[in-house]
């Protein structure tokens, strides 16, 4: 019988076909990150903090669990080390998919003024074939790419068509971050009218918006619809999260969906008294099976949805 080629996920320590992953994917989280405003140091995770907690979670979540790829959105602006990921990818078994792309505006790079929409692409373009740096490490994503507000700026409109002419030219994926769930049909329209299919989109932080009916236009079009802040409480309870996710499935778009927990802090972290990576495994999947998912479910919502995303083909079933 005749198989279908494997299809390649690119990682921070070298490709990896998707059949390979056997078990839960993470697709939205930050393993390395320096988002600091305030000067408080609150927004950052670094090297201390991946010696002391980052990889002995995941470790941990990868023997408990499974946990076979996490997909880090860190990018351009972001404090982006993919040397830093490459290590914490050997050193927990953990295979990392690192990120391209530009943030919103409040963190983008000066050459985002200076530079117009095909030479933004073109920088994109060099890293995703060349490498980061001089790293050699090439990015399998584009993302987390920003805007804030019903509609992006000027300047994150720029970056938005940038990545998703990048998307176009070199087959990779795009996830973007839309602001507390706000704009993400804009983003949608913006990002297809520079030719990317909605099945190559993940539109950012909709478990933060309280609106079903803006998250089956996103599936009916096609594009991922991500439930990426699991856990994090402040900005919205699990329990919205877990009734958002349940009419979404319950309206035919099981497929489409994405859950993540989106570490953006330290003070996330397990051992440092927040709800950590693990929160997904630990304590919102159990109360979604108890609401009635059931493991093929789970499997299509952890592993197949994010594996499609990334590749673009199905894969199959456990």
């Amino acid at each position: 019988m005749d198989h279908p080629p494997p299809r390649i996920l690119r990682t921070v320590t070298g490709e990896l076909a998707a059949e390979a992953v056997r078990g839960p994917v993470l697709p939205h989280e930050h393993l390395v990150l320096d988002l600091d405003r305030q000067g408080d140091g609150a927004a950052v995770l670094d090297a201390e903090h991946h010696a002391a907690s980052v990889t002995g979670e995941l470790s941990s979540l990868r023997l408990r669990f499974g946990l076979s790829l996490i997909v880090e959105l860190t990018c351009r602006g972001m404090g982006r080390d993919v040397r830093a990921l490459a290590r914490i990818s050997r050193e927990t078994g953990v295979p990392v998919v690192a990120a391209t792309g530009w943030y919103y505006e409040p963190f983008h790079t000066p050459e985002v003024d200076t530079t117009d929409v095909d030479q933004l692409a073109a920088v994109l373009v060099r890293e995703i074939e060349d490498g980061i740096g001089a790293t050699g490490i090439r990015p399998g994503v584009l993302g987390e790419i920003g805007s804030h507000g019903d509609l992006p700026t000027p300047a994150e409109a720029k970056v938005l068509r940038a990545a998703g002419r990048a998307a176009l030219a070199t087959g990779l994926p795009l996830a973007t971050h839309a602001q507390l769930g706000r704009g993400g049909l804009a983003q949608l329209d913006l990002l297809m009218a520079e030719g990317l299919p909605a099945e190559r989109i993940c539109i950012g932080h909709q478990d933060l918006l309280d609106d079903p009916g803006v998250h089956r236009g996103l599936a009916e079009r096609g594009a991922y619809v991500a439930f990426d802040t699991v856990g994090k409480e402040s900005y919205q309870s699990d329990a919205t999260r877990l009734r958002l996710l349940s009419a979404l499935v319950e309206a035919g778009h099981g497929d489409r969906a994405l859950l993540s927990c989106d570490i953006s802090r330290h003070g996330y972290l397990r051992g440092e008294g927040g709800q950590g990576y693990g929160h997904l495994f630990e304590n919102f999947l159990p109360a979604f099976r108890a609401a009635g998912a059931d493991e093929d479910l789970i499997d299509l919502l952890t592993r197949r949805n994010p594996l499609r995303f990334l590749t673009g083909a199905d894969v199959e079933e456990n």
